[in-house]
């Protein structure tokens, strides 16, 4: 195999850091720049790749995370972004990039963990990762006596008009969840005001919180409730649902149990989780924040 040079932690290079986007927006059609240029790769964001002639050609990237499990925090690393470009594959390089991040981190955190698409799932396996099934948290809106508050004051956010507002809850949030949530990811959840979900920010402003969700007919999905204090699950859900919305759809994991609401655990081929740790650490029913990935 042709020997290319691997490189890490470079967000400061300017050259590199161009050429890991266009590879992102080649495999994911995901483009960094609106999070990078306005500083939030920070470091606990760390790509791994293999370089051939100043080009990114294949990458896995690390976040470094604090994990909030059943009120226990434990240091974990997140494995994301992993990629190659097609003119560089079946070299085995995403293997020896998996390697050599294992082999880094196998001492330096309680547990290692990553999602994953339905081509790869026989991959990750075979570093000794364990597929573990997530739950969906869903409410039943007839079965909740929860009333809709048609007096709610809602603002949909923006990042040119309100990036000061964000940035603040980003770095200040409230932990939703004792039973699992991560602490400490203000940059992660600054690329996802910026990049994925732009377009569905909502402050509810008399509970001063701020709702990630998007409504699919009669479903609303929340994909994260973002607050200063402890929240007030049923005060938000009064203020942001609507007569016609029927149900519900969580994306992390609720921190309490109200009328309507249930957990099934659902297998997903389009974001399956793996983890890697020598306890077992996750029981039940839980989802990783959908913020939360890398």
């Amino acid at each position: 195999m042709t020997k290319y040079e691997l490189v890490s932690d470079y967000r400061n290079n300017e050259s590199l850091r161009e050429s890991f986007n266009e590879l992102a927006i080649k495999t994911f059609e995901l483009d960094f720049r609106p999070w990078y240029e306005r500083g939030y790769w920070n470091e606990q964001y760390v790509p791994y790749s293999y370089v051939d002639k100043g080009k990114v050609i294949a990458n896995a990237s690390i976040n470094k995370m604090s994990v909030l499990i059943d009120g226990t925090a434990y240091s974990a690393i997140q494995i994301g972004t992993v990629m190659t470009d097609e003119g560089y594959r079946n070299q085995g390089l995403s293997r020896k990039l998996m390697q050599h991040i294992m082999k880094e981190y196998e001492d330096r955190c309680d547990f290692m963990f990553l999602f994953a698409n339905e081509t790869v799932l026989d991959f990750y396996p075979k570093f000794g990762f364990t597929r573990l099934h997530e739950s969906e948290f869903s409410m039943d809106l007839e079965k909740s006596s929860i009333q809709v508050n048609k007096g709610a004051k809602i603002k949909q956010l923006t990042v040119k008009k309100d990036i000061a507002l964000l940035e603040s809850f980003a770095e200040k949030r409230y932990i939703n969840s004792n039973v699992l949530d991560t602490k400490n990811n203000a940059s992660l959840l600054m690329f996802y005001f910026t990049i994925p979900f732009k377009e569905v920010i909502f402050y509810v402003e008399d509970l001063e919180t701020i709702v990630l969700m998007e409504e699919e007919e009669d479903t609303l999905h929340i994909f994260d409730i973002i607050a200063l204090n402890a929240l007030n699950i049923e005060a938000i859900m009064a203020s942001v649902v609507k007569e016609t919305t029927k149900k519900v759809v969580f994306y992390f994991t609720p921190s309490c149990t109200i009328d309507g609401m249930n957990a099934t655990i659902s297998p997903n081929d389009d974001d399956a989780l793996f983890v890697l740790s020598k306890n077992p650490l996750l029981k039940g029913n839980f989802m990783f924040p959908l913020t939360s990935h890398c």
